[in-house]
């Protein structure tokens, strides 16, 4: 009876954590959309570990990254050290034709923050019911071109259509936007950092 209480208790704590830590995401992301932001994907060279761009440029990932910051979640650190580690389970030699971890960009791309997420966060199911994409799901999709894009799942909900809010940057800056099935859905993801 002793482990059935612990048990129950521990279960019940993770999902106050996990409940703490998605209202936390969410609203550390619609806070994003408050920035002014010009669409710019540049390579530069910036500090390690918590490193950025110049807060006034970004891309779609920038919005990631720097949401997980706002909770003390250092993707770019995070993304690197495990590259280092396996290097192979990332596609940089595929599609950039890279031999080694870069810890300027390695987080600033979509198709690596899918890596990391497959091997650190929970790969969840791609669906076309609204009501699978719960708040602080992060979620990728591929545009016209083979553009890979990432956006943040909100927990409001546009009444007119049922779809969740995402807060993304598709080239405006930060927004919080209706758009969950605008684009081909290429991955749907959540990542609760160890700590919380």
């Amino acid at each position: 009876m002793k482990y059935i209480i612990i048990i129950i208790a521990l279960s019940v704590s993770l999902k106050i954590n996990a409940g703490e830590f998605e209202d936390k995401i969410v609203k550390a992301a619609i806070e994003r959309t408050n920035h002014f932001v010009i669409y710019n994907g540049a390579y530069l060279s910036i500090d390690y570990p918590n490193g950025d761009v110049p807060a006034n440029i970004g891309v779609c990932t920038d919005v990631i990254i720097r949401t997980y910051r706002a909770l003390d979640v250092d993707l770019q650190k995070l993304v690197h050290e495990d590259m280092l580690l396996d290097f192979q389970a990332y596609p940089s030699k595929r599609i950039w034709n890279l031999n080694r971890p870069d810890k300027n960009i390695d987080h600033r791309r979509v198709p690596n923050l899918q890596a990391f997420l497959k091997r650190h966060g929970q790969e969840l199911k791609v669906s076309e019911n609204p009501k699978d994409y719960k708040a602080g799901d992060l979620v990728t999709w591929m545009l016209a071109g083979n553009l890979p894009h990432i956006g943040i799942v909100t927990d409001e909900i546009n009444p007119k259509t049922g779809h969740p809010y995402i807060v993304h940057n598709i080239g405006l800056g930060p927004k919080k936007d209706d758009m969950l099935f605008d684009y081909k859905i290429s991955g749907h993801y959540k990542y609760i950092p160890e700590n919380y």
